[in-house]
C-alpha cells in the first residue's frame, strides 16, 4: 500500500493543470489495473480527465478523486516521505491514501461483480465537469462509499453542509476623482453598501435552521484600477454553507434580491448552489453497519461526526443514494505543509470497506 501511494503521490495533479490531472489519470489508472484486474474508462469531459470502472451492474459506487490543491512543483518543497509511520507529501491525506485503501480493499472481495469505481479529477474545485457523471453512476443504488480522508481521530462523516457559490460585480461609472468626481458613480462604494447587506442575509435565514449551522460569508474582494479614478467595477465572492435544502434555497432568492442604493450603479450576480445539503438520514443506515463490522473486525468503536465542508458525497446523496463519507486515510493538515496519513490505519480501513461492500452486495 505504501508503495502504491508513492507512486500517486509522486505524480502532481493540480486541479487547474489539466495536463497535470490527465497525467496523474494514467497512473491512477495503472495502480487501479494491477489491483482490480481491469483497465478503466477514461472519461474526459471539457479537458477534465475522470476514470470509472463498472463490474457487472452496479449496486454499489466507491468513490474518490485524484486531483489535490497544490499546484506543480510543490513536491520540490515538500516531497514524498514515509517515516516512523507517518506518510507525506502534497495530496497524499486529501486524498490519495484514500484511493489506495479501495484498491486493496476492493482486492480483497471474491468477486467484484456488482461493484463500481469511480474517480474524478475536478472535486477541489466544486466538481464542475463531473457532477453529472457523479449523480449518474450513483442514481438507483444501494449505496455509495466515499473515501475522502476521516474527521478527526477517524470518524467517519455523517453529515456534510450544502455549498453555494456566488461573486457579485457591481458596475459603476468612472471619472477623475479630482477634477470631476460628480460625473462617477462609485462601485467602490456600492460595493461596500453590498457586502452589509449580504452579511444580514444569514440572519434572515437562521430562523428556519439549527442556530449557527448556516453561513453567509463576503471573502476574496476588490475594486478600482488606479489611486485617482472612481472604481468603475468592483467584485466580492460569497462562500455560503447551508444545513437543508430550504435554506439553499432562501438564501439564493436573498441574493438575487439585492439591489442597487447609489444611482449609476448596477449590479450583476454570478454562480449559485453548487453542492447540496448532505443529512444524516442519507448515513444512518450504512453508519450502524459500519460500527458492526468493525466490532466483528476488533477495530476501535466508530464515531460519525457531522462536517461543515462538502465532498462529492453530497452529490450522491442528494440523488437519493445511502452514502458514507470518510471512509479514507487517518491523518490531518488536509490543504497545509502539515498534510500526512498515519499508515498504520489504512489496511485496517480498507478491510472495513471491503467488509462493509461485500454486505451490501450481500
Amino acid at each position: 500500500m505504501i508503495d502504491d501511494l508513492e507512486e500517486l503521490v509522486g505524480c502532481e495533479s493540480f486541479s487547474a493543470d489539466h495536463a497535470a490531472v490527465a497525467k496523474s489519470a494514467e497512473v491512477v489508472a495503472e495502480v487501479g489495473t494491477r489491483r482490480l484486474g481491469a483497465a478503466p474508462e477514461r472519461v474526459t469531459i471539457r479537458g477534465v480527465s475522470h476514470l470509472r470502472w463498472t463490474f457487472g451492474q452496479p449496486r454499489v459506487l466507491l468513490l474518490g478523486h485524484h486531483d489535490t490543491v497544490w499546484p506543480v512543483g510543490t513536491l520540490r518543497d515538500m516531497p514524498w516521505s514515509c517515516r516512523d509511520g507517518v506518510a507525506r507529501g502534497p495530496g497524499v491525506f486529501d486524498m490519495k491514501a484514500g484511493l489506495v485503501q479501495l484498491f486493496h480493499a476492493l482486492s480483497g472481495l471474491p468477486s467484484l461483480d456488482g461493484v463500481s469505481v469511480l474517480v474524478v479529477g475536478d472535486e477541489e474545485l466544486g466538481s464542475p465537469t463531473s457532477q453529472p457523471l457523479i449523480e449518474e453512476s450513483a442514481r438507483g443504488l444501494s449505496a455509495a462509499f466515499v473515501l475522502e480522508a476521516s474527521a478527526d481521530g477517524g470518524a467517519l462523516k455523517l453529515a456534510r453542509k450544502g455549498i453555494s457559490r456566488y461573486e457579485l460585480l457591481v458596475h459603476g461609472r468612472a471619472a477623475h476623482a479630482g477634477l470631476e468626481p460628480e460625473k462617477g458613480a462609485n462601485a467602490g462604494i456600492e460595493l461596500a453598501h453590498q457586502i452589509i447587506a449580504i452579511t444580514r442575509i444569514a440572519g434572515n435565514v437562521s430562523s428556519s435552521s439549527r442556530p449557527g449551522s448556516l453561513s453567509v460569508t463576503p471573502t476574496l474582494m476588490s475594486a478600482g484600477t488606479s489611486t485617482n479614478t472612481i472604481p468603475a467595477l468592483g467584485r466580492v465572492a460569497i462562500d455560503v454553507r447551508v444545513p437543508d435544502v430550504a435554506s439553499q434555497q432562501r438564501v439564493d432568492e436573498l441574493m438575487r434580491a439585492l439591489t442597487p442604493v447609489l444611482d449609476g450603479t448596477r449590479l450583476e450576480l454570478l454562480g449559485g448552489p453548487n453542492r447540496p445539503p448532505f443529512d444524516g438520514t442519507a448515513s444512518a443506515a450504512l453508519f450502524e453497519r459500519a460500527v458492526e463490522i468493525a466490532a466483528s473486525l476488533g477495530m476501535p468503536p466508530l464515531t460519525g461526526v457531522s462536517v461543515g465542508g462538502a465532498s462529492d458525497g453530497n452529490f450522491t446523496a442528494g440523488v437519493g443514494t445511502p452514502t458514507l463519507d470518510g471512509l479514507g486515510a487517518l491523518g490531518g493538515g488536509a490543504h497545509a505543509p502539515e498534510e500526512h496519513v498515519l499508515v498504520e490505519h489504512m489496511p485496517v480501513r480498507a478491510r472495513l470497506l471491503t467488509e462493509l461492500v461485500r454486505s451490501v452486495l450481500a
